[in-house]
């Protein structure tokens, strides 16, 4: 097991936001959070990745105890956090924003030796390299946050909304990308508020409402249930007699 999340309890001043909950992530899998906005999904990640402090409850990466780590430990051990909204650097250079992601790494060779792989997966990143990011297409910077957090070699790579703001097309794109890094060997926990596209990729899921788990399982049962179709896929079902 990767991660193990155990219990969780976050609050926002006197507002429980998270509400005891439990989950896992094997090696190699794609695991989505699920849920309406206000459910927990985005505070989940920011307290897995320590830019949230839990109330209760505990959180394991690899074995270790990682509650309550500052975020910069968390992101050394592994585990990389690409933001809801993407949260560029809009006045460094894509290249240099790049950089920026694996200022934990010291060997430099191995530093360029991971540009010219986010490079080759991101063409377009390549082309405007020198350009400032605050310039880039809603989709480009979607590419450029998700380079960055490549840029850590992560074990673990936690994405927060990666397709809010785009169109279909560049939709289809990021989620390709996904199955790709995955593929290569980096397990995803994705928060995704597409919940078909989410399903469509990830191997488990877990529903969120108002802080609280109320179902999980495999993507492929969750997607046929009617439950998930009707609230979160956009079906109506069908009555008797209509």
């Amino acid at each position: 097991m990767i991660l193990e999340v155990k219990d969780l309890e976050v609050y926002y001043g006197a507002i429980r936001a998270l509400q005891g909950i439990s989950f896992s992530v094997e090696k190699g899998e794609i695991v989505t959070l699920i849920g309406a906005n206000g459910a927990g999904k985005s505070t989940t990640l920011r307290t897995i990745s320590g830019l949230l402090v839990p109330r209760r409850g505990e959180i394991f990466f690899q074995g270790q105890k990682i509650t309550r780590l500052p975020a910069h430990k968390i992101v050394r051990m592994g585990i990389s956090h690409v933001p809801e909204g993407r949260q560029i650097f809009p006045n460094l250079t894509v290249k240099e924003n790049l950089l920026m992601g694996a200022y934990t790494r010291n060997n430099r060779a191995e530093v360029e030796q991971s540009l010219e792989e986010v490079m080759t997966r991101f063409p377009r990143l390549r082309e405007r390299a020198k350009q400032l990011a605050g310039t880039l297409s809603g989709g480009e910077q979607q590419m450029l946050a998700m380079g960055r957090g490549l840029m850590s070699k992560p074990t673990l790579l936690l994405l927060d909304e990666p397709s809010m703001g785009l169109s279909p097309l560049l939709v289809e794109e990021i989620f390709e990308i996904i199955k790709s890094i995955n593929r290569q060997g980096t397990t995803i926990l994705l928060v995704e508020q597409n919940a078909y596209m989410a399903l469509q990729v990830a191997h488990r899921a877990y529903v969120l409402e108002t802080g609280r788990i109320v179902l999980h399982g495999k993507a492929e049962e969750l997607r046929a249930n009617p439950r998930i179709r009707s609230a979160y896929l956009g079906e109506v079902e069908e009555q008797d007699g209509v």
